[in-house]
């Protein structure tokens, strides 16, 4: 029995981005049945939308979100109508060896970049009966989903709803990176490179943890700003400057070198702004099969490092409600990354947000 079609943003292979009734089917076992409240739009919809990441079959968008329980099925024990829930795009099994280590962003069982619920199948169904597929597992653009009980994170109810989706992706990578990829320690030094939502988050995770300097870079003098408001000692203007030179000038090299951007050219600078034994962390993604050159003799001379970062090295279970206390405590400002909310059926406007690039997030409200 399926629920009434509501409106929902679909990509298509054949039509592009458009919006589409589809009908959810209940929550089957093991699975919890969510009505959105708030999604985030990420630039991982957008590489969706302009082809970069191709899709064989029409996906819901949408992958940052947060909303409220309305069913359980069989076998769910950690949550019940009501609660207020963050949706964790990278629904971990539970039972592999990597989960089994404390390593869930590793899970290797996981069926949610596949854009399938863990059994292969879909909630969704369009007015013709055809299936439609949730990105990333979620399919957070329409006003209600159905996700394994791994992918639904209890929070808070105080947590306000646009916050906790920013919870479900941005700011758990941008932080995680700080306190959980590169364990960075007070008084270390760090520089940001490329200031949008993600990079912001890196900036405010150095802040949170005590890092000093904290040197942010952005070719934008809006996102130069935006850092300095969340805890960036410097801002530099990327065209204007050179990074390495300045790092090693002004620091002797930086501590931890973090890349929010995803692009090979400026990954490939970032071991020559580092002093010895630092760490770059690659937070942002590149395109699939990019590669890049480094010095192989400074980074085995100089003990330096190169740490990959998927989804900030993070237990969403573990560090989803951790973020939200801390932004309940005060320790966070994560009201001021919010830019502009829109009605879902302003979608279009909400990529054109992104793509403006004032490092702000857009929410859209089913």
């Amino acid at each position: 029995m399926s629920s009434h079609p509501s409106p929902a943003v679909v990509v298509d292979p054949d039509r592009g981005m458009h919006t589409r009734e589809v009908a959810l089917r209940p929550a089957g076992p093991g699975e919890v049945e969510i009505e959105v409240r708030a999604a985030g739009v990420c630039h991982s919809d957008l590489h969706i939308v302009n082809g970069d990441w191709p899709t064989d079959r029409p996906l819901v968008l949408g992958h940052e979100a947060a909303g409220v329980v309305t069913g359980t099925g069989a076998g769910v024990t950690g949550l019940e109508p009501g609660d207020h829930v963050v949706l964790s795009w990278f629904a971990p099994c539970r039972r592999c060896r990597k989960c089994a280590a404390g390593r869930a962003w590793l899970c290797t069982e996981t069926r949610a970049v596949e854009n399938t619920l863990p059994d292969g199948t879909t909630p969704f169904t369009d007015a013709d009966g055809e299936p439609v597929w949730p990105y990333l597992g979620l399919g957070a653009f329409t006003g209600r989903l159905t996700v394994p009980e791994s992918a639904a994170v209890k929070v808070p109810r105080e947590l306000p709803f646009e916050v906790g989706a920013l919870l479900g992706c941005s700011i758990t990578t941008g932080i995680g990176a700080v306190t959980n990829t590169a364990e960075v320690r007070p008084g270390e030094s760090a520089v940001v490179i490329g200031t949008g939502g993600v990079g912001l988050s890196v900036v405010m995770g150095l802040a949170l943890v005590g890092a000093d300097p904290i040197i942010a870079v952005d070719l934008s003098p809006e996102r130069r700003e935006a850092a300095l408001r969340f805890g960036a000692t410097h801002a530099l203007d990327g065209a204007a400057t050179d990074v390495a030179a300045w790092c090693r000038r002004e620091l002797g090299g930086v501590d931890h070198a973090f890349e929010a951007i995803g692009s090979p050219r400026v990954i490939e600078t970032l071991p020559a702004m580092l002093t010895s034994g630092g760490a770059a962390v690659l937070v942002g993604m590149a395109p699939t099969g990019a590669t890049g050159a480094f010095d192989l003799f400074d980074l085995a001379d100089q003990g330096k490092r190169i740490l990959g970062c998927n989804y900030g090295s993070s237990v969403g279970q573990i560090d989803i409600p951790k973020l939200a206390r801390l932004y309940l405590a005060g320790r966070l400002p994560l009201d001021d990354l919010i830019g502009t909310t829109r009605p879902l059926s302003e979608v279009e406007a909400a990529f054109a947000d992104l793509e403006a690039g004032s490092g702000l997030r857009t929410i859209l409200r089913p």
